[in-house]
This record gives structure tokens, sequence and C-alpha cells, in this order.
């Protein structure tokens, strides 16, 4: 259980969409920082044991559920899921009080988060593009960190609440910034993963003590959380840890296709891209990232 430390804030009607590996925690955080929590899942079930576990309601719709709430979050899986849980009859959109904001936290395309900016804005709303980084662990822990895009004003207001699951919420842009700092996330990540299994590869190969070798590289100029985290894992052969492989597909293909846009070169990203793919092939769409290394066995 998380020894997370809430800062003392006004409590504020929220709802949460959204109850995955991701959402289920941050809405936890929610309501210990003691926010009036309603959730909604498209799986009833798992927002009422949510609702059961940490004494906030359910709804049976995210219009039901952000109707009367100052702040509606949203973890959802990608651009179509997060326009079903927004738009529509029974869309967020068609219950939230007028001057209400959503704070979207999927990781989905900048297209989509102009888009919704538009819809809200059409409706008396606002809309922030919020995505995260540091995976389940974070999330549990409470210390994810924010890429948020959107209207300033909306973002203050928004950013006090948020802190309950994030140990940084930080405003880079207009709508879409958020979106497009996750992909700058993903594309330094993807290579440092694939450089990591190729050191880690080597040294075996050559018959090294690779733990004690990470050990000590990891003290200079080499290190980083993917080594501290990552390398003893990969040593292992052990690849249950966060985040999946189909997970990162789909960030790649967001930012393969962001780049076609605006003339972005991305090799190694394209090629680590690839490499995922191959270890999808041979089973381990649901390994962590760090399965690349996978390949060079």
């Amino acid at each position: 259980m998380s020894t997370k430390t809430y800062e003392p804030i006004a409590a504020q009607t929220v709802a949460f969409l959204g109850l995955g590996v991701m959402g289920h925690p941050m809405a936890g955080h929610l309501a210990r920082a003691g926010h009036r929590v309603t959730v909604y899942n498209r799986t009833a079930a798992k927002a009422a044991q949510w609702a059961k576990e940490y004494g906030g309601a359910s709804a049976p719709t995210p219009k039901a559920a952000a109707a009367g709430a100052d702040l509606v979050f949203a973890c959802v899986g990608n651009d179509d899921d997060l326009r079903a849980v927004t738009t529509g009859p029974d869309g967020a959109f068609a219950g939230m009080k007028p001057g209400a904001i959503f704070v979207d936290h999927t990781t989905a395309s900048a297209e989509v988060a102009r888009e919704l900016d538009v819809a809200a804005r059409a409706l008396g709303l606002r809309f922030i593009d919020a995505p995260v980084s540091g995976g389940n662990l974070g999330a549990i822990n409470g210390a994810l960190t924010v890429m948020c895009g959107g209207d300033a004003a909306a973002f203050a207001k928004a950013q006090p609440v948020a802190m309950a699951f994030a140990k940084a919420v930080t405003l880079l842009g207009e709508s879409g910034a958020g979106q497009l700092a996750k992909m700058v996330n993903q594309i330094c990540i993807a290579g440092l993963v694939q450089g990591l299994a190729e050191a880690v590869a080597f040294g075996q190969k050559a018959g090294l003590d690779m733990k004690a070798v990470l050990g000590v590289i990891g003290k200079g100029a080499a290190q980083s959380w993917q080594m501290d985290n990552r390398g003893p894992t990969m040593i292992d052969g052990k690849f249950d840890f966060g985040f999946a492989v189909d997970w990162m597909r789909k960030d790649l293909g967001l930012v393969l296709d962001e780049a076609k846009r605006n003339g972005a070169r991305l090799p190694v990203t394209a090629l680590v891209d690839q490499f995922y793919a191959d270890v999808q092939a041979t089973g381990g769409q649901r390994w962590d990232t760090s399965s690349l290394i996978t390949r060079l066995k």
C-alpha cells in the first residue's frame, strides 16, 4: 500500500472514468486525498468493487459519473475509447456542468486532444490532455509524472487535485502539447531499452557477471532508471514488470504517425518498433518492454 501523503486542499467533487491498472489506483488516491469521487468503468463490476474498496460511488455511464463534478479524470485505452467516454448522449460532456474541466490521462494522439478541446469549449467546458509516465508502480505510489496541454486557467484548477496521484504535473503548452511530450518520452525510452538489452546480451556472451557490471557502470554516465530497475530483471529473464509490449507498440504507432505529419526523422524509433513486433510474434505481447532482450538470445 502506498505511503503517499497529500497536501491539504479543499475537497472537490470529481469523477474518474476507466479503472484499469492505472486508473484504479489513481482514482483511489483522489478518494484518499479527501475528494468526493464517482467512478465509471466499462465493466461495471470493477466500478462497484472500487467503490466498495474506497468508499466512493459508481455510475452506470460516463454522463452519470460526470454529473455535478468539478473535474472529470479519465484513463482509457486509445483515441476511440476516449471519444466513447466523452461524446455522445451517454458521454461525460453531456453530463458535465458549465465550467467543469475534463482531464484526460490516456496516451492518445495529439489530434484527438485538439478535437476534444474544441468540442468541450463549444459546450462551455475545458479539456486538458494529460498523459502520464511512471507506470503501474507510479500510479500505486502516487508518483506519476503528468505532461499537460491546454488552457492555463483550467490547468491551475486541476493541478493541485491531480497531485494526489502525481509527483509532478506540468503545463507544457496549448492543447495537444501533453500528448506530444509523452511521445518524446516514449522515443527516449525505446532507444534506451534497446541499448540496455544489447549491452546486457553482449556482456553475457562475453562471460561477465552482468549484475556486478551493472552495479559498477550504474554509478557512472551509463546510469538510468531503466538500468537500475530493468537491467537486473533482464538478466534474470523476467518480464512481468509493468508496461506491456502491446501498449508500447500502440504508443510508438502514435509517435510514428505524428512524425509523418511533422517531418521528424526517427530511424531508431522505427527500428525498435519493429523489434517489439518481433517480440509480439513470439508470444510476448504482455511482457514488459525490457523483453527486447529476448530477440538477442
